[in-house]
Parts: structure tokens; C-alpha cells; sequence
């Protein structure tokens, strides 16, 4: 009796052969980038999203049952779904980098300006590493606290209480 390629595929996947990802890319590769590309309109991010699903699948295969879906329509589901993470994503870091084109800073006219507060990054580089490091990320980077929490490797309350005590250590600084 001859097992089908679905099965195949289920079978090598359970023993952690890799063969079984070029199977999954050779069979069903095409038909996920299409659903990708359907979701996400872009090549780019539908070629990351397609990548990052065969590394979700491979990682997760030991949760594949074959008795609750077939293997495409669980193949299917982490595509979409990684391809809707992607499009948010991309979405909101597009929509944070157009915010900055609408700031009203660059039309400031020069005499409003406090000179005080043109020298804030040299009263930054003044504080201990730990504070200038979330302030850098805060202010000068446009991180969000969530965002610097992740990049910095850092407890998000950490980031706060950093950000608490270095905005007020700066706040002796101006308030002479």
C-alpha cells in the first residue's frame, strides 16, 4: 500500500527531516505565495511572508493532526495568518514614518526657538548610559516605549522607570 505525498510530507515532518520542507515548497509553495500575495499586494512582503511561514510550519510541525485538517488547509492558515501580521506590520511602520512628515517642526521660524533646548543631546550624553540609552530610543529614534522594550532587550516597566528618572534628572538641567 503507498502512502500518498500528503503523508509523506506529515511523516518526515514528524521526524524532523528537512527533506520535508522542500516538499512542502515544491507542492505547495506556489499556492501559499498566491494567498500571501492576495493578502499582503506586495511581492516584497509576500516573498518574507512566504519564508517566515515555512520557518513557522518547520518549527511547529509536532503540532500538525492530521486528523483535525487537512495538511494544506493547516498550511494555508499559518500563511494567511503570517501574511496578515506582515501587512500589519509593514502598515504601521509605514504609518509611523508619515507621521514624521507632518510634524509642524521643520516650519518653526527660528526666533520662537529656545536656545536652551537646542543643546538637549549634550545634556542627554551628561546622564548615566542606562537613562541616555532609553532617551536616544524615545526621542531621537521615535521609538515607542513597547518598541525600545524589544529592541533593547529591556522589561518594558524598566523602560518606564528609566525614562521617569532621566526626564527628571534633565529637568533640573532647565529648571535653573
Amino acid at each position: 500500500m503507498s502512502i500518498s505525498l500528503e503523508q509523506n510530507i506529515v511523516q518526515l515532518l514528524e521526524k524532523g527531516e528537512t527533506t520535508a520542507i522542500n516538499l512542502l515548497y515544491e507542492n505547495y509553495g506556489d499556492s501559499l505565495y498566491g494567498v500571501i500575495l492576495k493578502v499582503t499586494n506586495n511581492e516584497e512582503l509576500a516573498q518574507d511572508a512566504l519564508q517566515e511561514t515555512f520557518v513557522k510550519v518547520w518549527k511547529n510541525a509536532k503540532k500538525y493532526d492530521s486528523k483535525k485538517a487537512k495538511l494544506f488547509t493547516w498550511l494555508y492558515r499559518i500563511a494567511k495568518n503570517t501574511a496578515i501580521d506582515k501587512l500589519r506590520s509593514y502598515n504601521n511602520k509605514f504609518e509611523r514614518e508619515v507621521q514624521i512628515d507632518k510634524s509642524n517642526v521643520y516650519i518653526l521660524p527660528s526666533s520662537n526657538l529656545n536656545q536652551d533646548v537646542l543643546d538637549l543631546r549634550e545634556h542627554v550624553a551628561r546622564l548615566d548610559e542606562k537613562y541616555q540609552i532609553v532617551l536616544k530610543a524615545l526621542f531621537f529614534e521615535g521609538m515607542t516605549q513597547q518598541e525600545a522594550s524589544e529592541e533593547l532587550d529591556i522589561p518594558l516597566g524598566t523602560i518606564k522607570s528609566r525614562l521617569k528618572i532621566g526626564l527628571r534628572e534633565l529637568k533640573k538641567v532647565y529648571d535653573l
